[in-house]
């Protein structure tokens, strides 16, 4: 990463600030009203039933049967800048609730309360899925496309942010103070965030500091079509992310079905992120090794719902030991820290042999926590409001989406041509299948000289269109498949707002056109006078 350092110090040298993003969340309660059971099976028959019952509970005739939960219970802390947290926590803790929270990206049917604010500003004052990226569990993606096409059309669908001007005011600070910039570390930077580029450039950076390389131009595959690896998959599902200019990462178990190797290093290029420019990321691991988890700065603790440390990685230990509980030498730290909550692993690391053990529930730690100094020092700073002065104008984004109508529209009509391209064969095949069904329709159906005076001969020719019209609808399911296997992608990218839903259909509509005029030229072509309709061209 030396061209980011040396670029760094060059903004430092002109007195440019970077802009950075401070999270905080108060109070922050979220709960659900959830079916157990067979009746959380997305059926037919439930669904109908909660839309029912949902009439019902809301006229009062009969009350909800579904079950209460409390996900996160008063959780409060900040998220600081140029530092990189870590979350940890067993499954069902809440992490994932609470990494969507921060990126504003949770279901409408949840009951939330708290507050949450960037830089002092709450998540109605700015647009937060362009602000912070939300890196899901899920890795969805385009199997037609390849690694590196991938990654291009998110970096055009996000643009550049701030990163064009920031430049350009660096440009021009060097220029009036004399300063050189080395040659190379110049031409790389601006060209990185040069206006009206596709940001080629930073799609082969990012392919080079995730290790993507080998699979650049391999097809990401699906269940169907053999395609990069899961790991590789992954990486691409982080890289997605990063070709943005967001200054918040908040990334969700993103080394599952990675290596120990591959993990290491994804987290450590994130940490040159972090601390060079400025950035603020909150990653949740699942067992981390601990190389990883030393790469850390900060630590939060989250176990039923509730915050049980947050703060220094050097400090948790030092915590639970004021706890009566210590972390064995050989133990991972990592591993310790989500197995001392439980009621099953805790006694074996119960410190003090001389007194029994006694389990200490998860609102006692939390309790603990806020009474340990870094508890204590970190209610004062959620006492003390930020100062939004301090906040810089281009920290937090306003506009909805990264690139103009006109430039979401052409990245969408490039990508379903190439889509279209891959998916030639279908194509071909329905309209060689076509040509077949109408050499059939047209010994059906041939009467070249039949009388046109009576209801029977009208009927004939009435039953030789409407099988026509129902043999195209039936050639028009053969897309169907593929449309529905790319719903959960446009979802994701709509969510994200990497493009609105009209710059999603209209490319795929437009392009439709041409191929159905072929293939109801080839049905008329050869149906039209073998069936016998009137010759006359006005007809």
């Amino acid at each position: 990463m030396p061209l980011t350092q040396s670029h760094c110090a060059c903004t430092d040298l002109v007195g440019i600030e970077l802009p950075t993003i401070e999270i905080r969340f108060e109070n922050l309660n979220i709960e659900a009203e959830a079916s157990v059971g067979s009746r959380a099976l997305p059926t037919l028959f439930n669904f109908s039933f909660n839309i029912a019952e949902g009439i019902l509970n809301s006229l009062h005739i009969i009350s909800s049967r579904k079950t209460h939960l409390n996900i996160l219970k008063d959780v409060s802390g900040i998220i600081k800048p140029s530092r990189m947290t870590l979350i940890l926590g067993p499954p069902s803790s809440g992490k994932t609730t609470l990494l969507r929270a921060l990126a504003g990206r949770l279901d409408p049917s949840l009951k939330v309360s708290g507050s949450v604010t960037y830089n002092g500003h709450g998540m109605d004052e700015f647009v937060p899925q362009r602000t912070a990226a939300y890196v899901s569990q899920h890795d969805l993606h385009m199997g037609e496309l390849t690694v590196r096409e991938t990654l291009a059309f998110s970096a055009r669908c996000q643009g550049v942010g701030t990163q064009y001007d920031l430049l350009s005011e660096l440009s021009r600070r060097e220029k009036s103070m004399n300063i050189r910039p080395d040659h190379d570390i110049d031409t790389f930077m601006k060209a990185v965030a040069t206006e009206g580029q596709e940001t080629s450039l930073i799609t082969d950076y990012i392919i080079k500091i995730l290790g993507l390389e080998p699979c650049a131009d391999t097809m990401v595959g699906n269940e169907i079509m053999r395609g990069i690896s899961g790991g590789q998959r992954k990486r691409l599902t982080t890289g997605e992310m990063l070709v943005g200019p967001a200054k918040v990462l908040l990334m969700d178990d993103i080394s599952t079905g990675l290596d120990s190797s591959t993990a290491f290093q994804i987290v450590d290029s994130l940490k040159q992120f972090v601390h060079i420019l400025n950035e603020t990321i909150f990653i949740s691991l699942l067992q981390p090794t601990p190389e990883t988890y030393d790469l850390f700065d900060d630590v939060i603790l989250l176990s039923d719902g509730q915050i049980v440390y947050q703060g220094p990685r050097e400090l948790v230990l030092e915590f639970f030991e004021s706890m009566g509980f210590k972390c064995p030498e050989r133990k991972s730290v990592a591993d310790f820290l989500q197995e001392v909550t439980s009621s099953k692993d805790q006694k074996q690391y119960w410190a003090s042999k001389d007194e029994p053990h006694r389990f200490v529930t998860v609102k006692e730690f939390s309790e603990g926590f806020w009474s340990f100094h870094v508890g204590r020092r970190l209610r004062d700073e959620l006492a003390t409001p930020f100062d939004k002065t301090k906040s810089h104008s281009a920290a937090l984004t306003t506009k909805n989406y990264g690139a103009s109508k006109k430039e979401l529209m052409k990245a969408c009509f490039s990508r379903e041509v190439l889509l279209m391209k891959r998916n030639s064969f279908v194509y071909i095949f329905k309209l060689f299948q076509m040509t077949i069904n109408v050499l059939i329709t047209t010994t059906v159906f041939l009467r070249s000289n039949m009388h046109r005076d009576s209801v029977t001969d009208g009927g004939i020719y009435v039953g030789a269109l409407y099988f026509s019209v129902i043999m195209f609808l039936f050639f028009g399911m053969g897309e169907l498949p593929m449309t529905v296997s790319r719903l959960p992608i446009f979802y994701k990218q709509r969510d994200l707002l990497f493009y609105p839903s009209w710059a999603y259909s209209l490319p795929t509509w437009f392009l439709k056109i041409p191929i159905t005029l072929v293939e109801v030229g080839v049905w008329v072509f050869i149906s039209y006078y073998a069936i016998g309709f009137d010759p006359n061209v006005g007809r």
